[in-house]
């Protein structure tokens, strides 16, 4: 299947998830963020009271002493302009530390959190999410985009939200002091709103290829990375570099884009309110000039405007430029967090894995009539537990391992059927062998078994249960499973046996070793079942791996075995060994088995040949051969799996 890239489809606005993070930040900080707010607000106005001060200053101790007051005439009220100046200050500054504080445990604390939700999330999504989306590609969600939203929540949201107190509390006072000049700063700042519109649109749309960009970007590199050898023994490095430096250029293209509009916004509106001041003080000298009497929130005043408001008025001016300038500059950032957000809400809005069974498995005993009860302790038989709701009663039924497909019909997408008219008995007990080319469709069957994806036709029971009745969890843990790509966890080595039952203790992983025949390989590490794997088990031979593998199916002791390839990249010799261990393994158990190698498969109790998704041919080797079918074909060497 292809995988897709997690940022296509429709998304919502820019609006709209600026308003679930904040609605997802006050779920888990509301107490905090309301302080934070409060002094936000008391920061902002303490920042801008200097146009007022200064206003006062003016007005009530400059002009009176150069009026014939002197010094001693104005001290007094300049003390309590300072006095008063001082407790502004002094609390904007203490409230600038209190929000400064509050908000690094916020920000850090909200990505704990949606670091949880999204792995938690993705615990729960179905196989299906996996197969179509790049690893790289989800990995960037929790790097680059949580990143991007960290930077918008501890920086940009709260200067955007301080340049918007700033700005409003600046309109009512310029308001407050002259009505003509405050239209004279409004046109210079919708000229400077068009611009940010126009730049700041262009800019966002290449921010938003640019997050894209990079993830797949990443997507590659995993790739890349988990292909080197591949890479290497095909001599593959110069293609590779050049689909890379592909990828690589579309990134610093989009970058590129982005941040050129990005970057010429700031000084485009730095000379704008550079020419808005020059403006105010031509068009506040004219005013003096002419006497023109003075309109404000107050009434009009006949007396005009004085130095003191023009002087404050620039400052004004000045200040509320600088915030539209701080507003406009957090405009990439708030497009390349809230494209993250996107990706990220998309993972969290997810479907989870549908799981409507109610039939669970549990540990049960005989009482002394013969029947199964559940028990609490691990008695070594398995019971399905099976509720009758329109009765009200409970019915235990053992579990003995009876799979059968009945007619089953499968398509990974709609409307694209792989699988045709699939019927399968395997009995309890039974090996049951797949056989046939790759893409016959030998692993979709198993996986259907493991309800990692859903059938579109027919029946599959389980002891006589329909599947689609068990819980999946209970169905999963009645199945142990031994895959053709090893999947290791950094830990030691008995950490990763127990890992197929957590609860197991020492001796029973020493047994489940021993059974797979891994206990000599292990004994033999510097630090025997206490060695530590990294990266998926680097240190270990790929035939090593495998062995740990199928030691981590024995100690789940599952009723039920699937063995997909289980010995592909085991040698010779240690498949014979391994085969050992596997026969014992399997003894009593039924077992689903997947291999290339006919002479893995000869024993089993039946073989089933897949071509194009449909069985051709069904029986056990003796049967098959006589037949000479495909199966004897492939047997003889007559014909050659692709």
């Amino acid at each position: 299947m292809n995988k897709t890239n997690i940022r296509k489809g429709e998304r919502p606005g820019v609006m709209h998830i600026l308003g679930r993070l904040l609605k997802y930040m006050f779920k888990y900080y509301k107490i905090q963020l309301a302080v934070v707010i409060v002094c936000i607000m008391l920061n902002s106005v303490a920042a801008i009271s200097s146009s007022i001060f200064l206003q006062r200053i003016i007005a009530d101790v400059i002009e009176p002493a150069v009026g014939g007051l002197g010094w001693d005439g104005v001290k007094n009220s300049l003390y309590k302009i300072i006095a008063v100046m001082a407790g502004v200050y002094a609390v904007g500054l203490i409230c600038s530390f209190v929000y400064t504080r509050l908000m690094a445990v916020v920000t850090q604390g909200f990505l704990y959190h949606l670091r949880r939700d999204m792995f938690e999330r993705m615990q729960s999504l179905p196989i299906k999410y996996f197969d179509t989306h790049t690893h790289g590609d989800i990995m960037s969600c929790y790097t680059n985009d949580v990143d991007a939203i960290r930077q918008l929540i501890s920086q940009s949201l709260p200067q955007a939200f301080a340049a918007a107190v700033a700005m409003i509390v600046l309109l009512v006072t310029m308001l407050s002091f002259s009505i003509w000049l405050t239209i004279v700063v409004m046109l210079g700042v919708l000229v400077m709103l068009l611009i940010t519109k126009k730049i700041g649109g262009n800019s966002a749309k290449f921010f938003i290829r640019q997050q894209r960009s990079v993830g797949k970007t990443e997507g590659f590199v995993e790739e890349m990375m988990n292909g080197q050898k591949v890479i290497k023994v095909f001599c593959h490095e110069e293609q590779s570099k050049a689909d890379f430096d592909a990828i690589n250029d579309n990134l610093f293209k989009d970058s590129e884009s982005a941040n050129r509009f990005g970057n010429i916004l700031m000084p485009i509106l730095g000379n704008i309110g550079y020419v808005l001041y020059v403006i105010v003080a031509i068009v506040g000298g004219l005013l003096v000039l002419y006497n023109v009497p003075n309109l404000s929130l107050t009434g009009l005043a006949a007396a005009g405007i004085g130095m003191d408001i023009i002087i404050s008025f620039l400052n004004m001016s000045r200040q509320f430029c600088f915030n539209i300038s701080q507003v406009s500059s957090q405009i990439n950032a708030v497009v390349m967090a809230t494209a993250g957000a996107g990706r990220i809400f998309a993972l969290l809005d997810e479907k989870e894995e549908v799981d409507d069974g109610y039939v669970t498995l549990v540990n049960a005993k005989e009482d002394e009539d013969g029947n199964l009860v559940e028990s609490e302790e691990r008695t070594g038989i398995w019971a399905w537990k099976h509720p009758h709701k329109a009765e009200g009663t409970i019915t235990y039924e053992r579990l003995s391992g009876d799979i059968e497909l009945n007619e089953v019909d499968f398509g990974y997408v709609e409307n694209k059927i792989v699988l045709h008219d699939v019927t399968i008995h395997a009995h309890p007990g039974q090996k049951v062998a797949f056989v046939g080319a790759t893409g016959a469709g030998k692993t979709t069957i198993t996986n259907l078994i493991n309800r990692f994806y859903d059938i579109a036709d027919g029946k599959i029971r389980y002891d006589g249960i329909n599947i689609n009745k068990i819980k999946k969890g209970d169905l999963r843990r009645s199945l142990g499973i031994v895959l053709q790509d090893t999947n290791l966890f950094t830990g030691t080595i008995m950490e990763n046996i127990r890992y197929g039952r957590l609860d197991a203790t020492d001796e029973e992983c020493i047994a489940a070793a021993k059974l797979a025949n891994a206990h000599d390989f292990i004994t033999r590490l510097p630090g025997g079942y206490s060695t530590m794997l990294t990266g998926d088990g680097a240190n270990l031979s790929q035939g090593q791996k495998q062995l740990l593998s199928i030691a981590r199916a024995a100690v789940a002791d599952a009723p039920v075995m699937i063995l997909d390839e289980a010995t592909s990249s085991i040698d010779t010799r240690t498949e014979a060994l391994v085969q050992q261990g596997m026969d014992a393994l399997m003894d009593g158990r039924t077992v689903f088995v997947i291999a290339h190698r006919l002479s893995t498969v000869q024993n089993s109790n039946v073989i089933i040949v897949l071509d194009h998704g449909r069985i051709i041919e069904k029986g056990s080797h003796d049967e098959l051969i006589k037949q000479k079918g495909q199966y004897y074909q492939l047997y003889t060497g007559a014909f050659e799996l692709e």
